[in-house]
């Protein structure tokens, strides 16, 4: 068995889910800190939703 044969492969940045912010327009990428709430995520930064 090959060392280090069950690490898990990283996702590459390309795969990752985007969106476009409602407030600048720009696109922004899924983030570890936005796993669970994905879903409500309209803004890509905090100065972009106080903004919005």
């Amino acid at each position: 068995m090959a060392k280090g044969s069950n690490r898990r492969k990283a996702t590459a940045k390309a795969d990752l889910p985007q969106k476009t912010c409602v407030s600048c327009g720009r696109p922004f990428t899924w983030r570890k800190k936005w796993e669970r709430v994905w879903d409500e995520v309209k803004y890509c930064s905090k100065r972009c939703g106080g903004r919005g």
